[in-house]
């Protein structure tokens, strides 16, 4: 029996969702608040590198209707894998809650609604079939890369310290009804810990809806960005600047959310969809999605990419990132955020725990290291083929870590514009976000000066340098 058999690609479907549900329950059963979201993405990633060569590696129904609608799977083929993924799902919440002897409820945060939550489901379900379908189903990708594991699994990342915060992050059909199915009766069955929860209202049938309105928009944004490339031309400026809006929507969107929820891991989730759309979109649009990166490709002064291009470029990643920002504002019942030092208030006076000069200083530093990574990772004639999205994406981690109690680490113009538009509505002030994006663009532009300075290489043949693919740029 082959590896390419019915048998075999069912059984490894049930296999790859049951692991993947059961660890989120053992995850939110034990009580993993900071390593939880890495645990379960790490299980989706291992188990893609270890059955997609036998099943594709869905585990999940959105994808699989979303490859159905991209007709990159046959509908016959779509049923059976959701069907055998949704058994699997509810196998997996019926054996944790054996193993436990009582389980947890499927709901909405207690500060949120149903559809908040259903917006959190969509968005994420979202991100996670359209990066499977850039990543291991499109045609400039599919079984010619390394990386589509860790990008499709990684935004389990981005989105349970962010949306799963709303809504507890499944984005997937098998794990809402794994999860409802684990709760189907109250009580403990043999716990020692005496423990009585209410029965739940079976969120699943209200997640599973949006989810598929995810994966159905994931289908028609494929058609866009990738429409030209499945025939063999190259894109069209339509399809790179809808990647362009598409990708930084996502990374302001997951930004705010971390930041407004207080979340234990925001700087790694937050790299984490930068890096995961980059893997997506970067042989689309060179997934800039940020107008310092852009600034220091244009500064840089190879023929990648034109001031004209580049400056259509900064105008749809600011209005995607105005977008995001008011998404996530609504998501939070309203609550917006400033762009400043963090501080703290006594008697009616803001104290800076951190100076404007140590905060703008931060911001060129960091800023600096994202765009210069860029451009020597991504822009190079001998550009990295499998790690450019993860050296870019952790660029994120690093300054998010080492800076984001001076600045809070924006290191991005979009970002910085996006959080003081959405402040500005709330009666916060919006000059903050001149600031930073100033400072920003410098340190591309700077970014550039030192790109020049140290590899010389690069402009021996300018014309081969224009030329060269490069597989994408933050």
């Amino acid at each position: 029996m082959g590896e390419d058999s019915p048998t075999a690609r069912y059984a490894s479907e049930f296999v790859g969702t049951f692991m993947l549900v059961f660890t989120i329950g053992c995850n939110v059963m034990t009580g993993q608040p900071v390593w939880g979201g890495v645990s379960i993405a790490c299980v989706l990633t291992v188990m893609i590198y270890a059955l997609g060569k036998s099943s594709g590696g869905n585990f999940n129904p959105a994808v699989s209707v979303a490859l159905g609608l991209t007709k990159k799977m046959e509908w016959t083929e779509v049923a059976i894998y959701s069907a055998t993924q949704i058994v699997a799902g509810i196998c997996a919440g019926i054996c944790y809650r054996l193993m436990f002897g009582w389980s947890f409820i499927l709901q909405p945060a207690a500060k949120n609604s149903a559809w908040q939550a259903g917006l959190a489901e969509l968005f994420y379900t979202f991100m996670l079939c359209f990066v499977v379908l850039n990543t291991a189903a499109s045609k400039v990708h599919a079984g010619k890369n390394q990386f589509y594991g860790i990008a499709i699994g990684f935004v389990i990342v981005a989105g349970a310290y962010s949306g799963g915060s709303i809504s507890m992050g499944c984005f997937n059909p098998a794990v809402a009804f794994g999860i409802d199915a684990s709760s189907l009766f109250s009580g403990n069955l043999g716990n020692p810990e005496p423990y009585f929860h209410p029965p739940g209202r079976y969120y699943s049938f209200i997640y599973v809806a949006f989810e598929l309105v995810g994966a159905a928009l994931a289908a028609g944004a494929f058609s866009v960005c990738r429409g030209a490339q499945e025939n063999d031309d190259e894109p069209d400026m339509t399809a790179k600047l809808f990647s362009e809006f598409l990708g930084t929507f996502m990374l302001v969107l997951t930004v705010g959310l971390n930041v407004l929820s207080g979340s234990a891991a925001g700087a790694f989730s937050i790299a984490a969809s930068l890096m995961c759309m980059i893997f997506a979109l970067g042989s689309c649009s060179g997934a800039h999605f940020n107008p310092a990166v852009t600034a220091a490709i244009v500064c840089s002064g190879r023929g990648i990419c034109s001031a004209k291009d580049g400056a259509m470029y900064v105008a749809v990643q600011i209005l995607a990132g105005i977008c995001a920002a008011f998404t996530y504002s609504a998501m939070m019942n309203g609550e917006t955020f400033a762009l400043k030092p963090p501080g703290f208030w006594k008697l009616g006076v803001y104290h800076y725990d951190y100076s404007w000069g140590q905060a703008l200083s931060a911001e060129l530093v960091f800023t600096f290291l994202l765009a210069f990574v860029v451009l020597s990772v991504a822009t190079v004639k001998n550009n990295l083929s499998e790690y450019f999205g993860f050296a870019i994406g952790m660029c994120v981690t690093v300054g998010g870590l080492a800076i984001g109690k001076v600045s809070g680490g924006s290191l991005n113009p979009a970002v910085s514009i996006g959080i003081s538009s959405s402040h500005i509505m709330g009666g916060g002030a919006g000059w903050p976000c001149l600031a930073y994006t100033a400072v920003e663009l410098l340190a591309g532009g700077l970014a550039a000066g030192v790109f020049m300075l140290t590899q010389p290489s690069e402009y021996e043949t300018k014309s081969s340098i224009a030329e060269a693919s490069y597989g994408a740029t933050a």
